[in-house]
C-alpha cells in the first residue's frame, strides 16, 4: 500500500525541525552542563565530594527510565501534549534546581529534569525523522545527529563559563528562557502522531520493572567506582534488583495485551543490529571521550577550559563531516561508510596511545579530527540501520529503544574504562616503582636535585627532603595514570574492531539508496 502520511513542508516544517532539535539539545547539554560546576555547588550548598555527585546521578536514573517509555506515553496523552508538557516540566525543574539552597532539594528536582527530559530525547528524534519522507530519510537522520553530536560538547565549556562569569545557578536558569520559548513552539508546530492508539490499559508492572531495571543498573554504573564495584553489598544488591527486574520486564512485555514497551519490534533484525552497533559505539566512544579529558588535565596540565576548547574543534569536525558524507557518498553501501568510519576511529586512537608527558595540543589535533570525520561515517548510518525500516507508532517506540541502548552504551563504557584504569594504574604502579630505589643512583639524583630545590626557597633540611620524596610520588602518580589511559586508547582501538562483524551482518536492500520503509 503506498505511504499517504502527509509531511510538513516549508517553513513549518523546519520550525519544527529546529524546535525539537533545540529542545533534544538543551536536554543533552543539561547532562554535561554541571559535571564541570559540581566543585562549586559542593562548596555553595555543603556537601561532600561523594554526596555531589548525586547531582550528576539522579538525572542519569530519571533519564534512562523514562527513553524507553516515552513512546507509550505519547500514544497515552498525545504526542503534542506529551512532548510539549514535556519541555515546560523540564523547565520548571530547571528554575527549581537554580533556587535550590540544599542537597537534596537539588538532587530530587535533578531526577523530575531527567525524567522530563528523557522524554524529550527520544520523542524528539521520532518527529524529526518522521517529518522527512522515506527517499529523504539520511536527511532526518543527518539533521539529528549533527544536534546530538555538538550539545554534549558544547555543554562543559558553557557550564564553565557560566560558573565563572555568573553563578552555578545560571547554569539552570539560562534554560527558562529557552524551555518557554520551546514550548510555546512545540505546542503551536508538533501534532499528533498518525495512527496512534491509545493503550486501554496501562502496564503498570511494566512500567514499574523496566524503572527497577534502568534505574538500579544506571546507579551502578555511576556510583560502582565509588563503593568499589562488587565489593560494596550495597552494588551487588542494586546489581541484582536490576537483573531480576530485566527478567520480570521481559517475561511481562511478550505476555501481556498492551506492553509499556513493544518488545516484539526487535523481530526487525537491523532494529536489532543498530541497537548493538549502537551500544557498543556507545561504550567504546564515550570511554575514549571520558579519558582524554582526564588525560590532559591530570597528565599533561591543560586547564579544563583548553580541554573544552579542544573538543569543540573535533565537535565542529564532526559536523562538517557529516554534511561531506551525505554529499559526497549518497549512494554507497552503508556497510562500507560504517566499516570506512571505524578504520578511521581505529587509526586515529593509536597515537593516542603513545602519549608522552611533553605531548602537546598540536600531537592531539589531527588525530581528533580523523577521529571525528570517522565518527561522522558512522553516526548518522548507526541510527539509519536502526530504525530506517520503520515509521508511525512503530518508529516511536524504536527511536526510544535505539536511545536507551545508546545511553546505557555510554554509561557501560565510562564504567568499563574507570574499572580498567584502576587496575592498569596498580600493574603499572607496580613495575615503575620497583625502580625506584635507594639504589638507584638516577633515583637518588632526582631526590638530592629536588632537595636542593626547596632548601634554595627556604626550607630546612628535614623539611626539604620530606618535600622532595612527595614531588617524586606525584611524578610516579603521573607517570603511571599517563601510561594507563595510553592502555586505554590502544584496548579501545582493539575493540572497536569486534563492530566489523556486526556491521557486516546489516541487510541492506538491493539498488536502494535508502532503506525500505513499511506501509502501515
Amino acid at each position: 500500500m503506498a505511504d499517504e502520511t502527509q509531511y510538513p513542508t516549508g517553513a513549518a516544517k523546519w520550525i519544527l525541525v529546529l524546535t525539537c532539535l533545540s529542545c533534544a539539545v538543551m536536554e543533552l547539554i543539561d547532562s554535561t552542563i554541571v559535571n564541570v560546576s559540581l566543585r562549586e555547588i559542593s562548596g555553595n550548598i555543603g556537601a561532600s565530594v561523594t554526596e555531589i555527585g548525586w547531582v550528576s546521578t539522579a538525572y542519569g536514573i530519571g533519564n534512562v527510565i523514562i527513553i524507553p517509555l516515552s513512546g507509550m506515553l505519547a500514544n497515552l496523552i498525545g504526542r503534542k501534549r506529551y512532548f510539549t508538557g514535556s519541555v515546560f516540566v523540564f523547565t520548571l525543574a530547571s528554575l527549581l534546581c537554580g533556587f535550590s539552597s540544599g542537597l537534596w532539594g537539588l538532587v530530587i528536582w535533578r531526577f523530575i529534569q531527567g525524567l522530563a527530559g528523557g522524554g524529550l530525547l527520544s520523542t524528539a528524534m521520532s518527529i524529526v525523522l518522521g517529518a522527512f519522507p522515506p527517499e529523504q530519510a539520511k536527511s532526518g537522520f543527518l539533521v539529528f545527529a549533527l544536534g546530538i553530536m555538538l550539545g554534549p560538547i558544547f555543554g562543559p565549556v558553557l557550564g564553565g563559563y557560566i560558573t565563572d562569569t555568573l553563578s552555578w545557578h545560571w547554569i539552570f536558569f539560562v534554560n527558562v528562557p529557552l524551555g518557554i520559548i520551546g514550548g510555546l513552539l512545540s505546542w503551536k508546530y508538533i501534532t499528533d502522531l498518525e495512527g496512534a492508539v491509545k493503550p486501554p490499559k496501562i502496564d503498570w508492572a511494566g512500567i514499574a520493572f523496566i524503572a527497577m531495571a534502568l534505574g538500579s543498573l544506571q546507579y551502578v554504573l555511576e556510583e560502582g567506582s565509588i563503593h568499589d564495584w562488587f565489593d560494596s553489598i550495597e552494588i551487588r544488591i542494586f546489581f541484582a534488583i536490576s537483573i531480576f527486574s530485566f527478567i520480570a520486564f521481559i517475561w511481562r512485555e511478550l505476555t501481556t495485551d498492551y506492553p509499556a514497551v513493544d518488545l516484539k519490534l526487535y523481530k526487525n533484525f537491523n532494529l536489532v543490529l543498530g541497537n548493538l552497533i549502537g551500544l557498543m559505539y556507545g561504550i567504546m566512544a564515550n570511554g575514549t571521550l571520558f579519558i582524554f579529558p582526564l588525560l590532559a588535565q591530570v597528565s599533561l596540565g591543560w586547564t579544563a577550559t583548553q580541554t573544552g576548547e579542544f573538543l569543540i574543534s573535533g565537535g565542529i569536525a564532526s559536523a562538517i563531516g557529516m554534511i561531506l558524507v551525505k554529499k559526497l557518498f549518497p549512494g554507497t553501501n552503508v556497510k562500507i561508510l560504517m566499516i570506512t568510519g571505524l578504520i578511521l576511529v581505529i587509526i586515529s586512537l593509536l597515537p593516542m596511545g603513545f602519549v608522552s608527558p611533553d605531548s602537546t595540543g598540536d600531537q592531539f589535533f589531527w588525530p581528533f579530527i580523523l577521529r571525528n570525520i570517522g565518527v561522522a561515517f558512522i553516526a548518522p548510518n548507526m541510527i539509519g540501520i536502526a530504525v530506517g525500516t520503520l515509521r508511525g507508532k512503530d518508529l516511536a517506540q524504536a527511536t526510544g529503544l535505539s536511545t536507551m541502548t545508546r545511553q546505557l552504551g555510554g554509561a557501560i563504557g565510562v564504567a568499563i574504562i574507570s574499572i580498567y584504569t584502576t587496575k592498569s594504574d596498580a600493574f603499572v604502579r607496580h613495575h615503575l616503582a620497583g625502580s625506584i630505589t635507594e639504589f638507584s643512583i638516577a633515583t637518588l639524583e632526582r631526590i638530592s636535585l629536588f632537595a636542593q630545590t626547596f632548601k634554595g626557597i627556604g626550607y630546612a633540611d628535614d623539611q626539604a627532603t620530606q618535600a622532595a620524596y612527595k614531588m617524586l610520588e606525584m611524578i610516579l602518580i603521573k607517570q603511571q595514570t599517563l601510561i594507563s589511559y595510553n592502555h586505554g586508547f590502544l584496548s579501545f582501538a582493539c575493540l572497536f574492531i569486534l563492530c566489523i562483524p556486526v556491521i557486516l551482518l546489516i541487510k541492506t536492500p538491493e539498488n536502494k539508496q535508502e532503506p525500505p520503509v513499511d506501509a502501515h
